[in-house]
């Protein structure tokens, strides 16, 4: 009688050790990504105001072609951890190979449309007169690297895949510091203004992706897996990452309505909803961290044959994203009177981000569990399902948000639609992982 319990605490605390060696080195690497663009703002924002806009413009749409594209990532971590659970590691670098093809394709494709259509792009944004320019200039140089970003994405998911989330860490801090420091150096030393802003991130990004491709290589070196590129196994990445993109780009539709709709309720709602998201996307890092250790466990698992492991993985890091999400709502409950004043003195903008801050507390644990699901379905290749449920979610939120400007609430009640999008999300990502349709074993989905 007492074996049980026991075997079940030596398993849970088995799958905590390693959901914490992925998770923590995860988090790191994801919080080093969006300190490119705060690097890039502070030193370009000594040149003037109009470089600064004309910066934000080009920013946005450079993180909004590469978010797209994130599937990169998470198709390849779900097919390297199939390989690795399978035992076939010369299998999962080819693989892996097969993305960063993939990624250096559409990356070209990219360069293609964005060089030429940069200015209609940034006129598009909304930029003035006085920062399109600056825009502009930014937005072709940096598009250049974009096959490296692409690739970094890529690399990324073979090292997740392989269980390695600490070498994705240190390429991401030393490709921060180096961001800075060229930027610093081409910006001020060489006179380059904003144009030297954009090549030292170009060519901080190609460093990066040259240190992952290195490491790649040896691996495929050392396990005697091809480098070619395969046709077959690239069309197979494009296919797996089709449903994903399906997903990413519905999930980027429901924060684009919810920003037009906090803009049609007036400046101060608009700026209050902008530093809510901003808290709500800082949190996410934390739980997006254990949704990628579940898209490595789950996949090596279902490689493996090991239906029972899946299940039991996948029971323990939910109720790890149900922990993260207590612990951080209350965080945001106890900062919030101290954290506002950093983003605003306006009174009347306070006001209207402090009971939506509220709700981002409250639904933090609902998060944590949407987070981690997701992880758990990327990484057992569930992608058609995956971009189904958010297809769904996307129709229920929508018309809902859409009502807020009529029926009022004003920002509490954009956020109420959010969480109510989030609930959502739930309880689809939920009775499917009680399905245990997921659950498909072997090397290949």
């Amino acid at each position: 009688m007492t074996e049980a319990p026991a075997r079940r605490r030596d398993s849970g605390r088995r799958h905590d050790r390693e959901i914490v060696s992925l998770a923590v080195p995860a988090f790191g690497a994801l919080v080093a990504e969006p300190l490119f663009v705060m690097a890039d703002s502070a030193i370009v924002g000594h040149l003037g105001t109009a470089q600064l806009a004309g910066l934000g413009v080009a920013s946005a749409l450079l993180t909004t072609t590469v978010s797209v594209f994130v599937f990169l990532a998470y198709a390849t971590t779900a097919a390297v951890a199939r390989r690795v659970g399978a035992a076939d590691l010369p299998g999962a670098i080819r693989q892996g190979m097969d993305g960063v093809w993939l990624a250096l394709l559409i990356g070209a494709v990219v360069i293609a449309v964005a060089l030429p259509t940069a200015p209609a792009l940034v006129s598009l944004f909304g930029a003035s007169d006085t920062a399109a320019p600056y825009a502009t200039t930014y937005l072709r140089i940096s598009s250049l690297g974009i096959p490296a970003m692409l690739v970094v994405l890529a690399a990324t998911g073979v090292l997740r895949g392989l269980q390695n989330t600490r070498t994705p860490l240190y390429v991401a801090v030393a490709g921060f510091v180096a961001n800075g420091a060229l930027n610093a150096a081409l910006v001020y030393g060489a006179g380059l203004g904003i144009a030297g802003s954009a090549w030292g991130t170009v060519v901080a990004q190609y460093g990066m992706a040259a240190v992952y491709l290195v490491v790649v290589v040896r691996g495929a070196r050392r396990h005697g897996a091809s480098l070619r590129p395969d046709i077959a196994g690239i069309r197979a990445s494009a296919q797996a990452g089709v449903p994903l993109l399906v997903r990413t780009l519905s999930l980027r539709a429901i924060l684009l309505i919810a920003t037009a709709v906090a803009a049609r309720l007036g400046d101060s709602d608009i700026a209050a909803h902008q530093i809510v998201l901003s808290v709500w996307s800082l949190l996410a890092f934390a739980l997006d961290a254990i949704a990628i250790a579940g898209q490595a466990i789950i996949g090596r698992y279902l490689g493996a044959d090991d239906a029972p492991g899946a299940r039991e993985a996948c029971r323990r890091m939910v109720q790890w994203g149900v922990a993260v999400g207590l612990v951080l709502g209350l965080l945001v409950l106890a900062a919030r009177p101290l954290f506002l004043p950093l983003f605003t003195s306006d009174a009347t903008v306070k006001d209207a981000a402090l009971p939506a801050l509220v709700l981002v507390a409250a639904s933090q644990p609902i998060s944590g569990v949407v987070f981690v699901l997701d992880g758990v379905l990327m990484g057992a290749g569930d992608g058609p399902y995956l971009a189904g449920a958010m297809v769904v979610t996307l129709a229920v939120f929508t018309p809902v948000a859409l009502l807020v400007p009529t029926f009022g609430g004003g920002l509490t009640a954009l956020w109420a639609a959010m969480v109510l999008m989030m609930l959502v999300r739930m309880l689809t990502l939920w009775l499917r992982s009680r399905s245990g349709r997921w659950i498909v074993t072997g090397a290949t989905r």
